[in-house]
């Protein structure tokens, strides 16, 4: 019989990810004549074997790490290893199957104005409209359907063009800025605010200029100052690997007086991009003509981006609360560290915030092991593993893979990072939340099937219910919410665009809104979610449980999806702080029932 623990400070002295030259005891307890902790740096084919000492029944060791990612399990008897089980424990192996360790730079730290917090995402064009005096350019329609559906069909051409604007800006953001305070929301994620040709801004036209169609520069600046008045800050989208075929940059269509990688080869532009048949064959995003992919090795496009008075100085210093960069995996290694220095030197305090669909600790992209989290790159990302898990954790009931993500993360992410992580439930990329979670048959279905499809009935009622205890876990875990504009009413929508509708304010869930407003306040009213330890409880099909606690209190949340009642047992008496409702002894949770107990 073996036993080791990661997330156990007796036979791992410090939780997650570790800082470089920080001593670690390891503890192994068993029932065996010898163990070995045998450490395999990344990269690296010779492992390190490091002799542990016998101390009554448990062999220990304490070691520290130079800065780098490592795999680590421990050899006994037999020729027998204790490495990485199922359920995040100690199991014997008759191989070498490692535990994951991170050890970062020792001088990594990360903002500390956003732990705690709520982060709230704005596709901008469609949140509020504050001008309604405003015209669209060459090529695109203003619609004048407030609340309609996004145009999906694609043209003569097969483009989807995302040329419909519906009139969003900053002054209809500034004008909902008490809104936003009343969900306890601290920061803003906005999508890309510069100017270009779509909708959506992810084919940058100009870096050096915010869209006038949202307030240009000073609506910004406004929109900046109104928030720092309520303790909300922004934090910008960085499309730093490609831009659009229209743009200062590029200038296929000689929209702009510049001259254009793509018109002349003598253009300051023309070694931005990689052309493979000059000019109309060249490397873009994922094969789209439209969206020319840059050089992100290119000096002079590096240092327009990272260097003095370049675009990560110049609205850093505007005010801005920090970054979120686009398909980070796609810059390499040393553009992301050049990005975070030119950052920190104007602002140490703004977080910079990557989209990682993955683990970013043990991330490979083309071939190369990433850095994010070895104390020079990211200080967040956007936490794809855990929305997958809670959503499937609420619709099937998955409570063992929701516990496994959990500790993985935990036990892989530097503490600093972790307590950042953006919790995504949904985004401009995917599904809304509801829409989600919901039982409508999607599969195979046609963006104009399912425009038409829309939960109504007991069908929105269930889902409704899973909404509440995905946004419960959303909010009480690590890491930071992050919740997508108009999820908080109820609004529905599936593949993109049809999740980038105008938020419907004249359709609001206000069941749904005072729900996502109390745990807004929860989050508040509570220091546990500054980064308090988590301690996972009782889990089982459909149920799961656990405690948040720091020096000043403890809160204990449980949630139920499983089609069985589930007891909880302890004593005295303890408070719902969600209902407000005292519980002695025992609490029943029935299916889609849940609470938030605290002893008053």
């Amino acid at each position: 019989m073996a036993y080791f623990d990661p997330l156990n400070k007796f036979y791992k002295s410090v939780t997650g990810a570790v800082s470089e030259g920080e001593k670690v005891v390891f503890r192994v307890r068993g029932d065996f004549s010898f163990c070995n902790l045998i450490v395999l740096r990344d990269g690296d084919t010779h492992k390190n074997a490091f002799s542990m000492d016998k101390k009554g029944d448990f062999f220990e060791k304490e070691i520290s790490f130079s800065c780098g990612l490592y795999n680590y399990a421990f050899a006994v008897d037999n020729g027998a290893y204790i490495g990485l089980g199922e359920n995040y424990s100690g199991k014997l192996f008759p191989e070498f199957v490692g535990f994951q360790l991170s050890v970062y730079a020792e001088d990594y730290v990360t903002p500390d104005w956003l732990t705690g917090g709520v982060i709230y995402q704005i596709f901008p064009d469609r949140f509020n409209i504050g001008d309604k005096d405003k015209t669209v350019g060459s090529g695109k329609v203003l619609r004048k359907d407030t609340f309609g559906t996004p145009h999906f069909e694609p043209d003569a051409q097969g483009k989807v063009l995302n040329n419909d604007f519906f009139g969003g800006d900053f002054k209809g953001i500034e004008c909902k800025l008490d809104y936003l305070s009343s969900l306890g929301v601290t920061a803003v994620y906005l999508n890309p605010i510069f100017k270009a040709y779509s909708n959506h801004r992810y084919d940058t036209g100009d870096y050096e200029s915010i869209d006038e169609f949202l307030g240009g520069e000073e609506g910004f600046k406004s929109l900046i100052s109104e928030g720092e008045k309520r303790g909300i800050k922004f934090i910008i989208d960085g499309v730093f690997n490609h831009t659009g075929d229209d743009s200062v940059y590029f200038n296929k269509y000689g929209t702009y007086d510049s001259v254009g990688a793509f018109q002349s080869e003598k253009s300051r532009y023309y070694k931005w991009y990689k052309f493979i048949e000059y000019p109309e064959i060249y490397e873009s995003w994922w094969g789209i003509s439209i969206l020319p992919a840059l050089d992100k090795t290119n000096p002079d496009y590096v240092d327009f981006i990272t260097g003095e008075n370049g675009i990560i100085e110049k609205y850093t210093e505007m005010g801005i609360g920090g970054w979120r960069l686009d398909v980070v995996d796609e810059l390499p290694d040393e553009f992301v560290k050049k990005i975070r220095r030119a950052l920190k030197r104007i602002n140490n305090n703004a977080v910079l915030i990557g989209e990682v669909w993955e683990d970013a600790s043990n991330k490979v992209s083309y071939g190369v092991r990433r850095e994010y989290f070895l104390g020079n790159e990211l200080d967040s990302v956007m936490n794809y593993p855990l929305k997958d898990a809670i959503i499937d954790f609420v619709i099937n009931g998955n409570a063992k893979r929701l516990e496994y993500v959990i500790k993985e993360q935990i036990d892989h992410y530097p503490s600093c990072a972790l307590n950042l992580l953006m919790n995504i439930l949904s985004t401009h990329d995917t599904f809304r939340l509801i829409s989600a979670v919901g039982d409508a048959n999607v599969s195979g279905k046609t963006k104009a099937e399912l425009s038409q499809i829309k939960l109504t009935g007991n069908e929105l009622e269930i889902a409704k219910k899973r909404v509440k205890i995905a946004a419960l876990l959303q909010y009480t875990l690590y890491g930071v919410p992050s919740l997508y504009y108009g999820d908080e009413i109820g609004m529905q929508g599936y593949s993109d665009p049809l999740n980038r509708a105008f938020f419907k304010w004249n359709e609001i869930d206000e069941d749904l809104l005072s729900f996502y407003k109390s745990l807004g306040a929860l989050r508040k009213n509570y220091s546990v979610f500054m980064g308090g330890d988590i301690d996972i409880k009782l889990v089982s099909d459909g149920f799961f449980s656990f405690k948040r606690a720091d020096l000043n209190c403890e809160l204990f949340v449980a949630v139920n999806v499983g089609k069985k009642p589930k007891t909880l047992l302890f004593e005295g008496e303890l408070t719902d702080v969600l209902s407000g409702k005292n519980v002695k002894d025992q609490l029943t949770l029935n299916t889609y029932e849940f609470a938030v107990l605290i002893h008053e």
